[in-house]
This record gives C-alpha cells, sequence and structure tokens, in this order.
C-alpha cells in the first residue's frame, strides 16, 4: 500500500541528461573560476551544478548549471539552497528552449533572483534578463568577444573572451 503524499510536498524537476559536452564544461569551468576570483572577499559565492535550488514559491527543486548565493545564504540544509541573487544555464540544443521557457517561469518566482544569464554554447551569444526598477524583467544580449558581461547584482563584469577562452569559438586565446 502506498503512502499518501501530502499536498504540499515539493517537486523535483527531474530531466534526462547524458551529460554535458566539452564545450558547456569549459563555460561552466570559466564563468565558475571568474566569478571566484571576482567575488573573493564579498558575501557572495559561485556554485556548480550539483548545488540544488529550493524554489519554496512553487516548491521546484531544480540544478542550474552555476547559481550565485550572497549573503543570505543558508547551509544548514545539506541537500538544497534558497535565493540565489544570479542563476547562468548554459545552453545545449536539447536544453535551450526549456531553459529559456518553462525553467525561466520556474526562476521568475524566486524573489531574490535579479539576473538570469544564458550561455549559448554553439555561438558567442549571452542572454541576461535582468529585474528592472519596476520589478520587470529585461532582456539584455551580448553577442560579440569584444563585449563584457554586466552583473549589477554583484557589481561585477565578465569579458566575454573570458568565458569562451579555450572553447572552438574562440581563436587564439
Amino acid at each position: 500500500m502506498l503512502d499518501e503524499v501530502p499536498e504540499e510536498t515539493p517537486i523535483i524537476d527531474v530531466r534526462a541528461k547524458s551529460g554535458a559536452n566539452h564545450v558547456h564544461n569549459i563555460i561552466s569551468v570559466n564563468i565558475i573560476g571568474e566569478l571566484y576570483i571576482r567575488l573573493k572577499g564579498k558575501s557572495c559565492r559561485p556554485f556548480g551544478s550539483d548545488m540544488r535550488v529550493y524554489i519554496p514559491e512553487n516548491s521546484l527543486f531544480t540544478y542550474p548549471d552555476i547559481s550565485v548565493f550572497c549573503s543570505n545564504l543558508d547551509l544548514s540544509n545539506e541537500d538544497s539552497a534558497t535565493e540565489p541573487i544570479v542563476i547562468f544555464e548554459i545552453l545545449s540544443p536539447s536544453t535551450k528552449n526549456y531553459d529559456r521557457g518553462n525553467k525561466f517561469k520556474f526562476y521568475k518566482d524566486i524573489a531574490s533572483l535579479k539576473e538570469y544569464i544564458l550561455i549559448d554554447t554553439e555561438s558567442v551569444n549571452v542572454e541576461v534578463f535582468r529585474m528592472n526598477s519596476t520589478g520587470r524583467w529585461e532582456l539584455e544580449e551580448y553577442k560579440s568577444l569584444f563585449d563584457t558581461l554586466k552583473m549589477p547584482s554583484l557589481s561585477i563584469d565578465l569579458p566575454l573572451k573570458l568565458i569562451y577562452q579555450q572553447t572552438s569559438l574562440i581563436k587564439n586565446a
């Protein structure tokens, strides 16, 4: 006999993934490394894809590629964290529609989230959705290796050349 599941039981978003390709992994390491350097000594900290994020507003658990938490990071729950400030998703052909669509809808419920950043793995293209002063999400795109990704919520900038270094999308990096 099965136990009844209470209505408040959190939903875990489970999607089959075969593992990321090498470009995805290189970009992820580049971003986490640069974030670590730029945030050192500040109250914010980046985490990779093994950091489970719980969204109490919609009872969803998810695993962003990269998440950044600041002074309100509560590590007392060893399984998951809440209240990220910035979330990065590194796009692949099989996940990009979900990352831009339903996943972003779920992330919009996170009150602390200020920036949602999508990094393309097939071309130099970074899409940043930012919460503006009126509470609406605005899109800004970066499409050149000479561009610099601005992250005002963290008070840091990150050149795209560093995001894409050592990938086939950049020459002589």
